[in-house]
């Protein structure tokens, strides 16, 4: 917005001061130069000048701030990797959810980021590229995985306890000795995944490509809901079991 009006000559101080109540003559002492000064300086053209290169600057900020867009993402992304890395091997999430939920947000691939022992209850994750990504032991629970890429990643000994892996690329992954109680597998695909000493009681397991499983031995299947033809059959002449369900885990 241009400040810079060109003001009227200002009226002279009889004809300023005509009809106006006494009290008000202390304020127009003070107004009557004042107006005068303006109509001066509106008539100065390097004032003009100055209003114009104001403009100019504005217009020239937006300019840079759009042109290092790009260069404040970089910087966002690397920050977020250096807490992640930071953080490797410590107890706790360490800041780690926030920054993965960020890169994730941001289409970033993780492909074989280490998160092994990490505390990540109730991450989002959803459409992640996570393979080859290192998960062994760690605290998944609750956590949303659906669509993520997790061929060939290290899920043994991991907590995913009532999460969601509807669709997930489990192709060739490990997940041995894991907590996959009540997790939704709807449409995961398992192919050459290990799932030794896994517990899948109550996991949904809706259309689950299960044809090409690795290894299923000692896998507790008991609850096990909305498993495709054969597979239970399969899964029992192949070494897995039926224990008691745990009771703390729900069915999905």
């Amino acid at each position: 917005m241009m400040l810079r009006v060109k003001h009227e000559r200002p009226k002279s101080w009889a004809a300023f001061t005509a009809n106006q109540p006494g009290w008000l003559l202390p304020l127009l002492v003070i107004e009557w130069p004042f107006a005068w000064i303006a109509h001066a300086l509106s008539h100065w053209s390097f004032l003009e000048v100055l209003e114009y290169l104001g403009s100019f600057s504005v217009l020239i900020a937006v300019i840079f701030y759009f042109s290092e867009s790009g260069d404040r993402l970089k910087q966002k992304h690397y920050q977020a990797w250096q807490v992640i890395n930071t953080a490797q091997h410590m107890g706790g999430s360490g800041g780690r959810i926030e920054a993965l939920s960020e890169l994730n947000a941001d289409g970033v691939s993780l492909v074989g980021v280490d998160l092994s022992s990490a505390f990540l209850q109730g991450i989002d994750l959803r459409n992640a590229n996570l393979s080859r990504a290192d998960f062994s032991t760690a605290d998944l629970r609750n956590s949303n995985l659906e669509s993520a890429d997790l061929s060939y990643a290290a899920l043994n000994g991991a907590n995913f306890r009532q999460s969601n892996l509807r669709r997930a690329n489990l192709l060739a992954a490990n997940l041995a000795d894991g907590d996959f109680c009540a997790v939704q597998f709807g449409g995961a695909d398992l192919s050459q995944a290990t799932l030794d000493g896994a517990d899948l009681g109550n996991a949904d397991l809706s259309g689950i490509q299960w044809q090409k499983i690795k290894s299923i031995h000692k896998t507790n299947l008991a609850g096990a809901k909305n498993a495709p033809d054969g597979f239970l059959a399969w899964a029992l002449r192949n070494g897995a079991v039926q224990l008691a369900a745990d009771a703390a885990c729900p069915a999905p």
